[in-house]
This record gives C-alpha cells, sequence and structure tokens, in this order.
C-alpha cells in the first residue's frame, strides 16, 4: 500500500518557500496561488493533499481530470481545478463541465469553440492564453509575435473571460526572460494573472510577478509511468 505522509511536508515546505520569495520582493503571499499539479497521480494523492489544506489543483488531461475529480469534488466542494495541458477541441465540452479555469487558449479555433460552449452551458470559467515564449514547435502555445492580436480577438470577438496568460519555458534555457516576457505582454493588456514557474523555477516566477505557480514533482514525487 503507497503512503501519502510525505505530500503534506512537501506542500507545508512549497508553501513557505512561496511565503518567503513574495515577501522577498515584497509582495502578499496571499497573491501567488499554487496549483497542485496532479498529473499521473491517483485520487488518493490528491485526496491526501486536500486533506493537508489544499484546494487548487491543475491536469494536463481532460480524461484523467474528468476520472478523478467529480467525487472529489463531491467531498471537497471548495476544490478548484485548472486544465493545465493542450485542449483538443472535441474536449472542450468536458474540460467546461469538470475544470474551473483551463490555461492554454491557443488558437482561433479553440477560442471560438470555448466561446460556443461557454454560451450553450452558461457556466463562466477563467481563461488564461498560453504564450509560447521559447517559439518552441513541438510546444502549444501563441508565438509571441502574434499573441497581441489574439489577445485582442478572444475578448473582443470571442468575449472570452480571459483573466491572464500562462507559459513553459524551454527546458534548456534560462527561464527569467521567458517570464519576463509574459509580464510585458500581460501589461500591455491589463491581465493580471499570469501562470508560470513550475517544481525548479517557481521562486524566479514569483520574482518576475507569478499570481499561480504549478507544482507537481516537488509536492507528490516523481510522477508514476503512464498506464
Amino acid at each position: 500500500m503507497t503512503s501519502y505522509d510525505h505530500i503534506a511536508a512537501n506542500l507545508a515546505e512549497v508553501k513557505a518557500r512561496i511565503a518567503a520569495q513574495a515577501k522577498a520582493w515584497q509582495r502578499s503571499p496571499d497573491d501567488v496561488h499554487l496549483i497542485a499539479v496532479g498529473k499521473t497521480h491517483p485520487a488518493e494523492a490528491i485526496e491526501a493533499a486536500l486533506t493537508a489544506g489544499q484546494r487548487l489543483f491543475g491536469e494536463n488531461r481532460v480524461q484523467e481530470a474528468s476520472a478523478k475529480y467529480p467525487a472529489l469534488r463531491a467531498r471537497y466542494p471548495d476544490l478548484r481545478l485548472h486544465l493545465i495541458g493542450p485542449l483538443q477541441t472535441n474536449k472542450i465540452r468536458q474540460a467546461i463541465e469538470t475544470c474551473d479555469a483551463i490555461e492554454t487558449v491557443d488558437r482561433d479555433k479553440l477560442a471560438h469553440g470555448i466561446a460556443t460552449e461557454l454560451a450553450k452551458s452558461g457556466k463562466r470559467i477563467d481563461l488564461f492564453i498560453q504564450v509560447n515564449t521559447g517559439e518552441e514547435p513541438q510546444k502549444a502555445g501563441v508565438p509571441p509575435r502574434e499573441a497581441d492580436d489574439f489577445i485582442r480577438r478572444c475578448r473582443a470577438e470571442y468575449r472570452l473571460p480571459v483573466v491572464g496568460l500562462m507559459c513553459i519555458p524551454p527546458a534548456e534555457d534560462h527561464a527569467a526572460p521567458h517570464f519576463a516576457l509574459l509580464g510585458e505582454i500581460a501589461k500591455r493588456h491589463g491581465l493580471a494573472q499570469l501562470s508560470m514557474g513550475m517544481s525548479g523555477d517557481y521562486e524566479l516566477a514569483i520574482q518576475f510577478g507569478a499570481t499561480h505557480v504549478r507544482v507537481g514533482t516537488a509536492i507528490f514525487g516523481t510522477r508514476a509511468a503512464k498506464a
């Protein structure tokens, strides 16, 4: 039987680091939201984090999210879930039904589909636009040079509730220039929320204004292998 005793201690350490870094940069720790990324970890691991007081989670895949979270949400109604992985258009309805925020809006077809489904469902969820700051061909996200126009279309044409931006810097790059770039784009559009920083660089992201940090390994441990 797997023990999840480490999760509460890991959560406490990550939260302490977030608070210390926020204070170091004259920010309120309450302005930095920890997204506990539970991808590939079982519902029991998520529940261990819930028991320890964590309420905000992130998942990469809609199918995994819809399998794990409805039962957990029934027991913890204040649970909030962000989709942080790429979203296929045929999964839009499922994503909106399951999640409270989608962080990976990155193309017009997806934006249009989300707008249509939100109008049908009457549900209001937070949306982040993903910017591919490193312009990596294998990675999702709108290229920086197209971000301004895409943000404007999402808000004016599709009337989407865009609250912020998200990025995943290239693994081989220093993350600072990518975080700075995302902040500059957000500032131009008056977007207050920045989802950036993961287990290896969330403290640096806080320095550059992150309002949401996505931390998985440092909380749950090494990810389980995909079945």
